[in-house]
């Protein structure tokens, strides 16, 4: 094959992912019907929330003369708070999230990536600013920012376990962090630890799969990391299910108390359950947030 041709099939299947990622978390954001992303509360806007009782702090010119004729009282408009918000994501995009169980499960990667995306739809839609950790994709608005993410978000890492990356993060702006989170947990604490520093509140996203929940093994069995950098062969897998059990509780305890302590929340969403429960309750938890 020419150099032109290969170039171009490389391009080509480099790029594959993107579009389908962004047609999968269109999808998924379509099937939220979340409605208006309005705050409900006073504030900075055009639209309008409820009259209220005017007060000595209020201008002349914010009376709203034609409600206070039908009363001995003057009122004033309050307005919808729909003052953009700046919302950071990292997504894990190491080894270990290409792993799936079932052909007929998503990896956690896929799972991960059309989740955060669709948030990200969801967001900017509502007039956010959306973005990247790290300095590659500042937060924004619009479509273009939303192919942009698409793209960035489809590309792999060949390292086993993700870190997350706080650099980026704007002073009191909002996060989440999507991983299985099953690397070191001291990156996770550092940046954690810097978002709070900052101001930054945010939710903590664990995706696994069924299995890693279930342990499922027993007798001879060879354990090795996506990449094939760690390898463990045993002929008792089934001795190791409660260790195995006991640490993975401990690590999710562990990310629980590092949420409660730097005022972000935390949930634990399985590939094998519906990819809406975990959008729902992140849009919600960020929301919370503002």
């Amino acid at each position: 094959m020419s150099a032109p041709l290969t170039l171009r099939a490389g391009a080509e299947a480099l790029a594959a992912p993107f579009p389908a990622l962004l047609a999968e978390a269109e999808h998924l954001a379509s099937t939220v019907l979340l409605g208006d992303h309005g705050r409900r509360r006073a504030g900075l806007g055009d639209t309008f929330w409820q009259y209220r009782p005017a007060q000595n702090h209020d201008h002349a010119r914010s009376i709203d003369w034609r409600r206070s004729a039908r009363s001995d009282q003057a009122f004033v408009q309050d307005k919808e708070w729909q003052i953009a918000q700046s919302i950071i994501l990292w997504v894990d995009q190491a080894a270990s999230m290409r792993f799936s169980s079932d052909k007929n499960l998503p990896t956690k990667s896929q799972r991960a990536r059309t989740i955060a995306l669709a948030a990200s739809i969801l967001l900017i839609r509502g007039g956010e600013r959306v973005g990247l950790t790290g300095m590659r994709l500042p937060p924004k608005r619009g479509e273009i920012q939303l192919n942009q993410m698409a793209a960035i978000l489809s590309e792999d890492s060949e390292t086993d376990y993700g870190t997350p990356e706080a650099q980026g993060m704007l002073p009191h702006s909002r996060a989440f962090f999507v991983s299985d989170f099953l690397g070191d947990i001291a990156p996770v604490e550092a940046a954690l630890t810097k978002a709070a520093d900052r101001g930054v509140h945010g939710a903590i996203l664990q995706v696994l799969d069924p299995q890693e929940e279930a342990f499922p093994f027993d007798g001879r069995t060879i354990f090795e990391s996506m990449t094939g950098a760690v390898r463990h062969e045993t002929l008792k897998a089934g001795d190791l299910r409660a260790r195995y059990l006991d640490r993975l509780a401990e690590r999710k305890d562990r990310l629980d108390q590092l949420a409660r302590t730097t005022g972000w929340q935390y949930m634990t969403h399985h590939t094998d359950a519906p990819a809406t429960q975990a959008l729902l309750w992140l849009y919600h938890a960020l929301d919370g947030q503002a």
